[in-house]
C-alpha cells in the first residue's frame, strides 16, 4: 500500500514572495518528516506528492496512491481547502481528513454556524458582511467580533478584532474586506473562558482525544487567540488540559459538531465560553495543524500523553477503515485509551 502526501510547504511561497501572513497556513518540512515517519512506522509505503501544481501534473502522467495523506490548505479561493480532495475524488483515490464538500462549507465560518446553528448547538449570533452597506443591518449587541469567514491560523485577528462600537466595527471590516477579499464574518463577542478540543475518528466512531484551555498571559494580546500570540506562543500563551465535569461538557458539544458538519479523521473543534459559563461553538479545523511540537492539536496530545506518532496512526487507523470497509486496519495502532471522564 503506498501513502502519497499532499502539503503545502510555507518557504516554498516565501520564495514566490508571499508574505508571511500569506503563508501562515502552510507547513515546515519537519511537519512533513514527521508525517512521513509515523505512517512509515507501522509499514506503509510514502510518496511526497507537494501541493496543487505537483499534483496535477503527477495526475496527468497516470501516478496513483491508494491514499493520500492530504493537509494541503490551498492559496486561492474560498474553497481552496476541497481543490486537492476533489481531484483525487474525481480520479478515484480516497484521501485521509474530510472530503471535499465538508472542507469547502467549514473553511466558510458563516456557512458552517448556520449548519451548527440548524443542529440545535449553541454558537454566538452572527453576521456575514460581505460590503460595508451590510452593515446597516447589523443589530447585534456591542462588544463585537471581526474576522475573516475564510481563514485559518488566526490570520486577520489581532488586538483590533474586538471592537466595542460601530465606529471600530466600519473601520476593522473596511481593513478585512480589503486585505483578504473575502467577506467578514461578525459575532457576538464571548467573554468567558476558550478552549480547543481535539478529535479523531469518523462519524459514530468519533471520539474526543482531550481538551485544552487556551490561557494567554500578561505579555499577549489580550483577549484574543491572535496570529502574533500563536506565532510567539511560547511567551504569550499558557495550555492548560481539562478534566471533570467541565471536559464532558466540551467534549459532548466537540463530538455533536464533527459528526454533524461530517467532519473525517482527525481535527479540532474551538469552543468558548459566554458570560454565564455556556460554552458555544465558534469553530471546527477538519485540516489541523501536525507540527509535532507547535501545533495546537499536537500540544493537546503531549499533553494527554499521545505522541505524535501516535496521533498520525489513529489518522490512518480511521481513514484505512473508511477506505477498506474494515473495523480494524491492517496493521495494529497503539491507540492510548479514551479517557473516562471524555466522549
Amino acid at each position: 500500500m503506498k501513502i502519497g502526501l499532499a502539503y503545502d510547504l510555507r518557504c516554498d511561497y516565501l520564495d514566490q514572495g508571499y508574505s508571511l501572513e500569506q503563508t501562515a497556513e502552510f507547513d515546515s518540512p519537519a511537519t512533513i518528516e514527521a508525517i512521513e515517519a509515523g505512517i512509515q512506522a507501522i509499514g506503509l509505503a510514502t510518496e511526497r506528492i507537494g501541493n496543487l501544481h505537483a499534483l496535477l501534473p503527477a495526475l496527468a502522467a497516470g501516478r496513483r496512491w491508494d491514499v493520500v495523506f492530504n493537509i494541503a490548505e490551498g492559496l486561492h479561493g474560498l474553497s481552496r481547502e476541497s481543490q486537492i480532495p476533489a481531484l483525487l475524488e474525481a480520479h478515484q483515490i480516497p484521501c485521509a481528513f474530510s472530503d471535499a464538500t465538508v472542507l469547502a462549507v467549514c473553511l466558510h465560518k458563516g456557512l458552517t454556524k448556520r449548519i451548527i446553528r440548524d443542529l440545535g448547538l449553541p454558537t454566538p449570533d452572527f453576521a456575514v458582511i460581505q460590503d460595508l452597506q451590510d452593515l446597516e443591518g447589523v443589530a447585534l449587541p456591542f462588544p463585537l467580533f471581526a474576522k475573516p469567514v475564510a481563514e485559518g491560523s488566526s490570520k486577520g485577528i489581532t488586538g483590533a478584532s474586538l471592537v466595542q462600537d460601530r465606529r471600530e466595527l466600519e473601520h476593522v471590516c473596511a481593513d478585512l474586506l480589503t486585505r483578504f477579499q473575502q467577506p467578514v464574518l461578525v459575532e457576538r463577542f464571548l467573554s468567558g473562558r476558550e478552549f480547543t478540543v481535539g478529535i479523531v475518528g469518523t462519524g459514530p466512531r468519533a471520539r474526543c482525544l482531550g481538551a485544552m484551555e487556551v490561557l494567554l498571559l500578561e505579555n499577549a494580546e489580550q483577549g484574543v487567540y491572535s496570529l502574533d500570540n500563536k506565532e510567539e506562543y511560547e511567551d504569550r500563551v499558557c495550555y492548560h488540559l481539562v478534566n471533570g465535569p467541565m471536559a464532558e461538557g466540551l467534549a459532548r458539544l466537540a463530538v455533536d459538531a464533527w459528526r454533524g458538519l461530517g467532519a473525517r479523521d482527525a481535527g479540532r473543534v474551538d469552543i468558548r465560553l459566554d458570560d454565564r459559563g455556556v460554552a458555544h461553538f465558534l469553530e471546527v479545523n477538519p485540516l489541523p495543524g501536525l507540527h509535532p511540537i507547535r501545533s495546537d492539536l499536537s500540544i493537546l496530545c503531549r499533553l494527554q500523553g499521545i505522541s505524535h506518532g501516535d496521533l498520525i496512526r489513529m489518522i490512518m487507523t480511521s481513514a484505512l477503515e473508511r477506505v477498506n470497509g474494515r473495523s480494524q486496519p491492517p496493521f495494529t495502532a497503539k491507540v492510548p485509551p479514551a479517557k473516562e471522564d471524555l466522549v
